[in-house]
């Protein structure tokens, strides 16, 4: 099993070696990629150094399956040259997310959908990740009608730049800004750019992805999305309305039944999700589970994970260990 790991070097790629090496994930010949700048540096994987190629000495190479977390420029120029290789790609980017022709997959949810046609596969935003797996369980008991979602991200979330930018801010020193303002002791209400409607890109992929993993758009999304100065780990607030009534104690059974979802939710011992405890974890945790008490039928609930772990890593090797099980690759 070849397995190409595009932006080797990147956050993201750094925590899915890291990742493939704890999952015993089945690489026969590991291919470190990354943008030509980065070519020749070495790596190390489970002991092994490995000298970091670039793209097109990757496509060459015909890995069988290549890990994409190198932006959306890259992806939409190379994931094509990889396909036509041969080679499964499994995409981090928003490039192909709301491409009609291609599958956005959270393994537990839709998995199933995939097929070995499927040679370029989107793994979907790290928000949307956490937010689906909480709310596909529960939209098939009561059907959902509208979610309204508020996000509470970290700055490893924007990349290396943001973290060190904070980092700065922490220890009082002047360095390069990856916002346009101080983010330490603030909150940022602009994650991504803003778009005509007024609405950021980020906000429109947590309304859009939802109807497309589930395959389902009778149900609407409205977010706000909001960087915090948490070094990682995104929060969501989350109401949503459901066609049909509930009882609290059904949910937090089909909650904590639901595999990679765990409920911490007792108010009494202060127990409930943050993204400190969220840390190097691959669950969704899911607390403050409660009533509207404005309007029928309606849910609040807070949802913490690891965004570089359940909302890009791991999720996009879960895609990949179901296309190796299922002999799709």
């Amino acid at each position: 099993m070849k397995v190409a790991v595009v932006g080797a070097t990147g956050m993201v790629g750094e925590v899915m070696l890291k990742v493939l090496a704890e999952r015993n994930f089945p690489v026969t010949e590991l291919i470190p990629v990354a943008s030509e700048r980065s070519v020749g540096k070495t790596i190390t994987y489970k002991g092994t150094d490995y000298k970091v190629v670039g793209l097109e000495t990757a496509v060459s190479m015909r890995p069988d399956i290549a890990l994409f977390s190198a932006g959306g420029d890259t992806s939409v120029e190379w994931a094509p040259k990889f396909a036509e290789a041969g080679t499964t790609v499994v995409d981090n980017s928003s490039a192909w997310r709301m491409d009609p022709t291609k599958k956005l997959v959270v393994p537990e949810i839709n998995a199933n959908e995939l097929t070995k046609e499927d040679k370029i596969i989107a793994n979907p935003n790290c928000s949307t990740i956490q937010l689906v797996m909480a709310l596909a369980p529960l939209h098939k008991a009561f059907t959902m009608k509208r979610v309204v979602v508020s996000t509470y991200q970290s700055v490893s979330g924007t990349g290396v730049k943001a973290v060190k930018q904070l980092e700065n801010e922490i220890a009082g020193i002047d360095g390069e800004m990856a916002y346009p303002y101080p983010i330490g002791r603030n909150a940022l209400p602009h994650c991504d750019v803003f778009l005509e409607n007024g609405y950021t890109k980020e906000e429109m992929k947590l309304a859009q992805e939802p109807q497309k993993i589930l395959s389902d758009s009778t149900f609407s999304v409205s977010a706000t999305a909001v960087r915090i100065p948490t070094a990682g780990g995104h929060s969501e607030s989350v109401n949503v309305q459901f066609e049909n009534d509930f009882d609290l104690a059904e949910v937090r059974k089909i909650l904590s039944e639901t595999p990679g979802v765990v409920v911490q939710d007792n108010t009494a011992t202060n127990s409930y999700p943050m993204p400190i405890y969220a840390h190097d974890k691959d669950d969704v945790f899911v607390g403050r589970i409660r009533r509207d008490e404005t309007q029928p039928n309606t849910l609040n609930m807070w949802i913490v994970a690891d965004n570089l772990r359940k909302g890009a890593a791991t999720n996009t090797i879960q895609i990949a260990e179901y296309l190796i099980k299922n002999e799709l690759v």
